[in-house]
């Protein structure tokens, strides 16, 4: 049974913070692969104003997973799912021998009660919350922290997922990676220029 981390967002650039938590991730629950979720659209950052097209923010993602066990996707494309409950719903039913694990960042959790149905993620797959530089203390006392506290599974047990009861949280630290999408963003206004032309993604892939 093939096990596969889910890591969505705007990649809006992909930077090393996302390969490096990847990795970690990759290491610490014996993943196969991690999926990079590319999302068509942000409902919790559509208002932003400086969200890339989509097919330079999946360049970006190609660009800066080369030679690593990490596959950027475009599924959602294909499924037409714009909540992450659709998309895990969708996943599990397309690759019934595949496991998922989801994925997200301490600064994620803090907002996950604003997530549609975050409950039923939390009903559908495992979710791997992996801790981000002052998001610690926010995360902690969020909303959805109060009904997840509960099935909080050891760190030493994380390569287990696959054998949990849902809903099961597991919280990871790994060493640190400052880099933020916003920073770069504001570090190269002109950062989308270096993907110019990219290729197309396929939505399948």
């Amino acid at each position: 049974m093939t096990r596969i981390g889910i890591l969505g967002g705007s990649f809006n650039p992909a930077h090393s913070g996302h390969r490096a938590i990847s990795l970690a991730a990759i290491r610490a629950l014996g993943l196969d692969e991690v999926w990079w979720l590319v999302s068509p659209g942000n409902p919790l950052k559509e208002k932003s104003g400086d969200m890339a097209p989509f097919a330079i923010r999946f360049a970006s993602a190609r660009r800066m997973a080369r030679h690593a066990p990490i596959r950027p996707s475009a599924i959602e494309l294909d499924l037409h799912t714009r909540y992450t409950v659709d998309t895990v719903r969708a996943l599990t039913r397309r690759y019934p021998k595949t496991r998922f694990i989801w994925l997200m960042g301490s600064d994620n959790l803090a907002q996950f009660d604003q997530w549609r149905d975050w409950r039923g993620i939390a009903r559908e797959v495992p979710i791997a919350v992996v801790a981000r530089p002052g998001y610690d203390g926010v995360a902690h006392a969020a909303p959805a922290m109060g009904w997840l506290r509960r099935f909080i599974r050891p760190v030493d047990q994380a390569k287990s997922w696959t054998k949990w009861r849902l809903p099961a949280l597991v919280l990871l630290r790994f060493r640190p990676d400052p880099t933020s999408a916003t920073r770069l963003r504001m570090a190269d206004p002109a950062w989308q220029r270096r993907f110019a032309r990219p290729v197309p993604p396929t939505p399948s892939t």
